[in-house]
């Protein structure tokens, strides 16, 4: 049983889904143009020494929760070979317990990500989806899920079985977990528009799935294109810009959270990149009581809430893992039964301590310490401007802004 603070978790939260070896040589400044003058036929490029660190939902989500404090546990897949062996010891280093839950699969081979990333130009990455693309309910070890309180899952549109057959295996699995008296969890990544992911359908896809999601973690960008591709594809095209944040304003977030909340999921939340959370929850009052181990003690407080977080003010030295770490955050709030807005605002003060460190989770400090730097008056960012239309509302020691829709249902919590 972890303490966290004074207060006692009395169960582990299970992160499951995708997990890679990141490799990152070190590529010096030679000042060129472009990707085009390192990657030359025949030609030996002088490099440095190769960073090796895990990557993906499982060890971003997985090692944040356990940096802040939290139980938790690993479920991703690896092979039998020399990456697998590398991502598990990587993982023993920072808590030997985490890596018990992880799949190894005979004569599979793990997945691994070579990351091209030159000084001054944006970072290529060849990947190889390994034993993630074979993950599926068969992996799911049930003595575990019986012990845990929450199941997390990452990235399931960079795992073939999850999307495949209309997403009848992510239905299963997530079913599985919710009949174990899990609370469930799903977050997204954004596949290649022209790859399989990418063509699938992935409303249908939700739409078989959220049923069994009691909080769903997803970012705009992503929602946006597998709920309103049309208008996806019209944003990027008019802007000629695959950021579409600047375009996430209020009548079109709550259009998209209310669209989830109805295909089932109790709690949807919005990473907003730069401009914070945004989150809307169902106002069924029974199917919070229904949100496994972990729900809320006080499921009125959480009923049909409409909330905004903007971030903290930091130095920015990278985003890698901000988002994985970000939904650490807000699991590790709900995990300790605090409020809707205290749950927010630790979300994007963890967010914010991610991307204080180029890497994807050492920024991440226990979460007393996360709390004790909001309450001694840590700035946040102004509201996006096209929230502008919700209220201020002091809490946990910074504000969240309460959106028209909880204004109208007289939330004052």
């Amino acid at each position: 049983m972890a303490v966290v603070g004074h207060k006692k978790l009395p169960y582990p939260a299970i992160v499951g889904g995708h997990i890679c070896l990141d490799v990152i040589p070190t590529l010096y400044d030679r000042q060129s143009s472009g990707m085009e003058d390192i990657i030359v036929p025949g030609k030996l490029v002088d490099i440095g020494p190769a960073v090796l660190a895990t990557g993906g939902a499982v060890s971003n989500t997985g090692l944040a929760l356990n940096r802040l404090g939290m139980p938790a546990q690993l479920m991703g897949k690896v092979g039998d070979d020399w990456f697998g062996s590398a991502i598990i010891d990587i993982i023993r280093k920072q808590d030997a317990s985490l890596a018990e839950g992880m799949i190894v699969a005979p004569g599979e081979a793990s997945s691994y990500t070579i990351v091209i990333n030159p000084p001054g130009v944006d970072r290529t990455f060849l990947h190889c989806t390994g034993a993630n693309d074979t993950f599926g309910t068969d992996d799911l070890k049930s003595e575990l899920l019986q012990e845990a309180g929450l199941f997390h899952f990452g990235y399931p549109p960079l795992m073939q079985k999850m999307y495949a057959d209309g997403g009848a295996e992510l239905e299963t699995m997530m079913a599985e977990a919710k009949s174990a008296g899990v609370t469930t969890s799903l977050d997204l990544a954004k596949p290649d528009p022209a790859s399989a992911a990418g063509q699938a359908d992935w409303q249908s896809i939700l739409r078989r799935t959220l049923p069994h999601v009691d909080i769903f973690l997803p970012s705009f960008e992503e929602v946006l294109f597998m709920l309103k591709r049309e208008l996806y594809d019209r944003l990027e095209q008019e802007h000629q810009t695959a950021d579409l944040l600047p375009y996430a304003d209020a009548e079109l977030l709550r259009d998209i959270a209310e669209q989830l909340l109805g295909m089932g999921a109790a709690v949807v939340v919005l990473k907003l990149g730069e401009y914070g959370l945004y989150m809307r929850t169902t106002s069924d009052i029974q199917r919070l009581e229904r949100a496994g181990k972990y729900r809320p003690a006080d499921p009125q407080a959480w009923a049909d809430r409409e909330l905004y977080a903007p971030c903290f003010k930091v130095k920015v030295a990278g985003t890698t893992g901000a988002g994985d770490c970000t939904i650490a955050g807000f699991l590790s709030g709900w995990m300790q039964g605090l409020p809707p807005e205290a749950a927010l605002i630790g979300a994007v003060a963890v967010g914010a301590c991610n991307v204080e460190q180029p890497d994807a989770t050492s920024g991440v400090q226990p979460w007393e310490t996360v709390q004790e730097r909001v309450a001694a008056g840590w700035q946040q960012h102004p509201p996006k401007n096209a929230l502008a239309a919700f209220r201020q509302l002091p809490a946990a020691g910074a504000s969240v802004w309460q959106g028209p829709a909880d204004c109208r249902k007289g939330n004052d919590h």
